[in-house]
């Protein structure tokens, strides 16, 4: 995106300063305009930070998870550029995931508060149906943005924005996203979040044995072990921090977790995803089922 386009918005937006939080569709312009945003700060001299809870298309971090980035110059904004902070979602949805989501993003944006003048936050692409507007709602009285831009192509946004407003006194711009951006089809969407996973796992994996007491959620007695093979798993550290991410695989009643991160494991976050670590191909899991068979 050219570095003039929003022209007239970012200059409505010169002198804010706190959480600035963007909501959108999938190919909006969320990600641009979030980094021009980042950049016109850098140029007036602020402390910022970039918040990113599109789990699906992340720019910080892997997918299935939220990522912070204090960002000192352009380059930090690119995707190979690792995060400062991390936290585990689990999923490339927020359906059924809504808590996490919102408790992942709280979280970062708590941390961004204490470095940075301005905190630009990007949303989950997700703005449809009770799923979209529940998680932009618990987001917002969560983070307390100061400001929020709703990209819309239409009046898809509307039912978000009113809501917000309503309840939350939210205060909120809107504005089109440029003419040539275009929703992804389907397939494209799975091929980037492949491309994701394909990051964060390629490569010589170690596989490290662990035992059952190691997950969160705790597993029952008596569990099918051979249930987990193949799930999404967050390396955490002991203070709520997700190092990165693993596959758990199952042989034989003994599991193993392949990742990049083991020496620094406390324990494992199970996602809701199964990762197919040859196409990194993924498919969602109802974590209640999948633990409990309901």
């Amino acid at each position: 995106m050219p570095i003039r386009a929003y022209g007239a918005l970012r200059d409505r937006m010169a002198d804010v300063a706190g959480v600035v939080m963007l909501i959108g569709a999938a190919e909006t312009g969320k990600t641009s305009l979030a980094k021009l945003l980042v950049l016109d700060a850098l140029d007036k001299g602020l402390s910022v930070a970039y918040v990113d809870g599109d789990v699906a298309s992340t720019v910080a971090g892997p997918p299935a998870c939220v990522g912070l980035k204090f960002v000192e110059a352009p380059s930090d904004l690119d995707p190979e550029t690792p995060p400062a902070e991390m936290r585990f979602v689990g999923s490339t949805s927020p359906q059924g995931v809504v808590l996490p989501h919102v408790v992942a993003v709280a979280s970062l944006v708590d941390t961004a508060r204490a470095q940075a003048e301005l905190i630009v936050v990007d949303t989950s692409s997700v703005v449809g149906g009770v799923v979209g507007q529940t998680l932009k709602y618990h987001l917002w009285e969560m983070t307390k943005p100061s400001l929020g831009v709703a990209l819309q192509r239409g009046e898809e946004l509307e039912p978000i924005i009113g809501m917000l407003r309503r309840f939350l006194s939210a205060k909120i711009t809107t504005a089109e996203p440029p003419s040539d951006t275009a929703p992804p089809s389907p397939t494209d969407r799975q091929l980037r979040q492949a491309e994701g996973f394909r990051r964060a796992l390629s490569g010589p994996l170690q596989r490290w044995r662990v035992q059952t007491t190691v997950f969160a959620p705790t597993l029952p007695e008596e569990f099918d072990l051979d249930r987990l093979d193949g799930m999404l798993v967050g390396v955490q550290d002991d203070e709520g921090r997700c190092l990165g991410l693993g596959v758990v695989e199952s042989t034989g009643g003994v599991l193993r977790v392949a990742t990049h991160l083991g020496e620094d494991m406390r324990g494992l976050r199970l996602g809701s995803l199964r990762v197919d670590l040859e196409t990194f191909a993924t498919q969602r899991v109802r974590l209640r089922q999948l633990i409990f068979g309901i």
